[in-house]
């Protein structure tokens, strides 16, 4: 499936994206200004690591799903704040939703397996907190760019990985959808960062790792992304379908990596998110049309978080 944009990210943008880090140091709470609830979800590498929520406008009695978010950064930084209006804006819908922190290289010195665990570890914090929190414990997704489509693919497919640490381990840390963006989640020898994971390769990666118990699955990819070609996201929607897992793929002709981001694209970043919207009606979890009017809000106000 292909949708077409008219944006380009140049070479430069997409280096500043991709190595997009904070500066060396401990994770600090991050400020979202305003709808926003800050906790910590576990404490590792002698940090607390916090997870952002996002509630719904309206209360029901009814649990409601779900969805955490993993920013992108190569495993070695990132912000916490790159996913934060697809957040904002599926809980303008009555999805609780997060973006969660995790540890990174330039923070805590820390490898791939360390985002892995770490995001194993929010999804089972979430699932830990779901009552109190009116969440569905069955309906819990897991999203992400890049590296942090790789940490989001990896709770949903890849089986182990966790936290030894972590309280409530009989709680499981499986997502049960994945609203993948540009995921590096081919980590095999011609894939990317096969020589950061060989350690724990296969188990690591996700297109290593399919299975008919795998959650459904959105992923957007550019056509020109240099780190992800075309073919292996096609492998891998192919794979799922075959297993009987709904997979969903959309090619965005001639975009690069990170090209869904809303400072970067907004045509690129709007169309994802009605897209996954959509997407997330099919599996029942939202009712009603995709809310254009909140969604183009969201995109005019995004400067106003530091």
């Amino acid at each position: 499936m292909k949708s077409p944009m008219i944006t380009r990210l140049s070479t430069a943008a997409f280096i500043a994206l991709s190595l997009i880090t904070c500066s060396h140091g401990k994770t600090t709470k991050y400020d979202f200004k305003h709808g926003c609830v800050a906790e910590v979800y576990k404490e590792a590498s002698g940090d607390k690591l916090w997870i952002y929520r996002f509630d719904p406008p309206q209360t029901t009695e009814r649990e409601q799903p779900a969805v955490v978010f993993f920013f992108g950064g190569a495993w070695n930084g990132g912000t916490v704040s790159q996913f934060e209006q697809q957040a904002r804006y599926l809980a303008s819908r009555g999805i609780v939703s997060f973006v969660a922190d995790y540890r990174v290289k330039t923070r805590q010195n820390t490898q791939p397996d360390a985002c892995v665990a770490d995001g194993k570890s929010a999804i089972r914090w979430v699932r830990t907190n779901a009552a109190r929190l009116g969440i569905d414990p069955s309906r819990i997704a897991a999203g992400g760019g890049s590296a942090g489509g790789h940490v989001a693919a990896s709770t949903g497919i890849c089986d182990g990985l966790d936290d030894p640490n972590d309280k409530n381990s009989g709680i499981s840390s499986k997502s049960n959808a994945l609203l993948l963006f540009n995921p590096v989640y081919d980590n095999g020898p011609k894939g990317y960062g096969h020589s950061r994971v060989t350690k724990w390769f296969p188990s690591i990666s996700p297109a290593h790792n399919l299975s008919k118990d795998d959650p459904p699955t959105i992923v957007f990819l550019g056509s020109s992304d240099n780190l992800i070609p075309v073919s292996t996201a096609e492998q891998f929607d192919a794979g799922l379908k075959e297993l009987g897992i709904q997979s969903e793929l959309w090619i965005y002709d001639g975009q690069p990596h990170g090209f869904f981001n809303e400072s970067k694209n907004p045509t690129a970043f709007l169309d994802t998110v009605k897209r996954m919207d959509k997407f997330l009606q099919s599996l029942d979890w939202l009712e009603g049309p995709v809310d254009d009017e909140t969604l183009t809000s969201l995109l005019k106000t995004n400067k106003k978080s530091p």
